[in-house]
């Protein structure tokens, strides 16, 4: 809702801690400029749960952000998804294509140093077969709150980041409050 209202006011969002589907079509539907869903941290939490080692092309993020970059070009939505917090360099090359994604160096290095090809497998025009269910409904908050509730990987990773967030800015404060004495 907040990114809603700033969208009214010509300010542009890019939505973090985005772990679930219903998110997404949240941010989709409220017209969110870009969001960065967390491929490495859902893979984490999957292999911590499971005790699997998921190879690039069945990763639970990478899935994830498949799901949600056909979705949106199948539907027709403009929310620039950028998959971010990657793991492996198979991952990044699992959402070539993706409207964009955030690497680290040590992965742009690795990219460079390959010399496996990289083909996109993510495109708007593959989008438009992929199989993503029925376009939703604008989402209510108790839809969206229910949906969010029934994934467990999601309810705890944004939870864990929201308090994780919370930490850095009372650190960021204290830094802030030192140099101003």
């Amino acid at each position: 809702e907040a990114a809603k209202e700033l969208k009214k006011d010509g300010i542009n969002c890019n939505l973090t801690l985005l772990f679930s589907f219903c998110q997404a079509v949240a941010c989709a539907q409220a017209e969110v400029k870009l969001i960065s869903p967390f491929v490495g941290r859902i893979r984490d939490y999957f292999q911590q749960t499971t005790g699997k080692n998921y190879e690039a092309f069945e990763d639970p993020g990478v899935l994830s952000v498949t799901m949600i970059y056909n979705y949106y070009k199948k539907y027709g939505y403009d929310t620039v998804v950028m998959g971010a917090s990657f793991r492996s360099k198979e991952e990044i090359v699992e959402l070539a294509g993706c409207d964009k994604l955030t690497i680290a160096p040590k992965w742009l290095e690795a990219l460079q140093a390959s010399r496996e090809p990289i083909t996109a497998k993510l495109t708007a025009q593959g989008a438009q077969d992929a199989e993503v269910g029925p376009k939703l409904d604008e989402l209510d908050e108790k839809t969206f709150r229910w949906m969010l509730n029934e994934d467990a990987m999601a309810t705890a990773k944004l939870a864990e980041g929201i308090r994780s967030f919370a930490a850095d800015l009372v650190k960021l404060e204290d830094v802030v409050r030192a140099k101003l004495e």
